[in-house]
């Protein structure tokens, strides 16, 4: 399996089976991943040369991109980076499912984006139903926040830090709490 065909799969959120082709392929990939990963979290490197090694990971180029390592990911092929976007230390992104960031995103330490969920039944608990994540442009996601599966969070908003976010979050909100909320509106 490619990882066009892969992520092809994803996007339509084909429920993937322990030990399938898709599977497969999703471990092969998380170990080249690692091996980006590793040169990213274990040396110094510019500005720049985060760009290079990120543009690797994801297999996009990113402009006017920050990152403050570490960076974990266990997939990378699967997320999109727009302009002008900051990633602080220490976020996990679980990309398989697909995490689209808009432009002049931020986003804050220890933030977790998960686009996987295991199967419910016992049986077939190994198995996963992937759901894309969805960043809008302007927003500002504050530390330790945590973005569930199939989350689209609108243009302009802020999620509040720690914030455990499970539903859409709309343009111009602030959303906070465990689950998110959304707590007040952004004036335009």
């Amino acid at each position: 399996m490619t990882t066009e065909q892969y992520k092809s799969e994803m996007n339509k959120q084909t429920y993937i089976v322990a030990g399938s082709d898709m599977h497969l392929h999703m471990h092969e990939a998380a170990d080249n991943a690692r091996k980006i990963m590793s040169r990213i979290n274990n040396e110094y490197h510019t500005g720049e040369e985060i760009s290079s090694l990120f543009s690797e990971l994801i297999g996009q180029k990113v402009e006017n991109f920050g990152l403050f390592p570490p960076f974990y990911t266990d997939y990378g092929k699967n997320i999109s980076v727009g302009k002008n976007v900051f990633i602080n230390s220490g976020c996990c992104f679980q990309d398989q499912g697909g995490i689209i960031i808009g432009d002049n995103a931020l986003i804050g330490q220890q933030v977790v984006i998960a686009t996987l969920n295991h199967d419910l039944c016992p049986e077939k608990r190994a198995n996963m139903l992937p759901a894309p994540v969805v960043i809008g442009n302007n927003v500002w996601i504050g530390a330790h926040a945590t973005i569930l599966p199939g989350v689209t969070i609108g243009d302009n908003s802020v999620i509040a830090a720690g914030a455990v976010v499970t539903k859409d979050v709309p343009a111009f909100a602030v959303a906070a709490g465990v689950p998110a909320k959304i707590i007040k509106t952004i004036e335009e």
